[in-house]
């Protein structure tokens, strides 16, 4: 059984509700789960709710009318997606699908932002944790922008290990449920090209790798080296 007041409390965005919201928060929420490679909603979907991911991995991504599937990002346990549920009545900009089975707390999308309203000490670790997605993505196009590959491939695992918890990333290791494919197709680029700067971060010591995983053993380190290259 999912404990939903456990799950709130290891996500970040969370961290500015009062522990007497908790309950509050537990009693709107329901609990739904879904197996490998099943739609959780798709792109341009009018429904607003806020999801955090309890267990397993999700894939956002978007589609285009060729029906070719570009992955945009993955998250895992802990972490939450549904930005639309801060703009009422915007259509959501991109799919969420199982990567993996996943089990997820859903708030609607009313619900919540009325919880917001009656505890408003919430608002400036939610507007936090917005702008620091709005940041992070910004920064990518700025690394495609201006980086070569190796330095884009690095700061995008980066990327995707700050944007799974606080966007604070130190010395302790990382796992990023994340295939070298993904990884790829996240960044328009071929297999190929990625694994050749996967496989020297790895033979720096800077990552392991593992089936369906890459680990970044210091982060730190890794955006060190990532400083000394363009």
């Amino acid at each position: 059984m999912t404990d939903i007041k456990a799950v709130l409390a290891q996500c970040p965005l969370f961290a500015g509700f009062p522990e007497t919201a908790f309950r509050d928060l537990a009693a709107i929420a329901r609990i739904r789960r879904f197996e490998a490679d099943e739609l959780i909603h798709s792109k341009g979907s009018a429904t607003s709710t806020l999801n955090v991911i309890a267990s397993g991995v999700v894939r956002i991504s978007s589609v285009n009318p060729a029906g070719r599937e570009a992955t945009l990002v993955m998250f895992s346990a802990g972490t939450w997606f549904g930005d639309s549920v801060f703009s009422p009545g915007m259509r959501r900009v991109y799919g969420a699908t199982a990567h993996e089975a996943a089990t997820l707390v859903e708030f609607p999308g009313d619900l919540f932002r009325e919880l917001m309203a009656r505890y408003p000490e919430c608002y400036p670790v939610i507007v936090d944790m917005v702008s620091r997605r709005l940041w992070a993505a910004m920064s990518i196009i700025e690394d495609d922008a201006l980086r070569g590959i190796a330095a884009r491939v690095g700061r995008r695992l980066l990327f995707l290990a700050q944007i799974q918890g606080n966007d604070v990333v130190g010395t302790d290791p990382v796992t990023i449920w994340i295939t070298r494919e993904h990884l790829a197709n996240m960044m328009g680029m071929t297999r190929q090209g990625v694994h050749k700067w996967i496989k020297d971060f790895e033979r720096r010591g800077l990552v392991q790798l593992a089936y369906g995983r890459i680990t970044l053993t210091d982060p730190v380190v890794l955006q060190r080296h990532l400083d000394t290259i363009d």
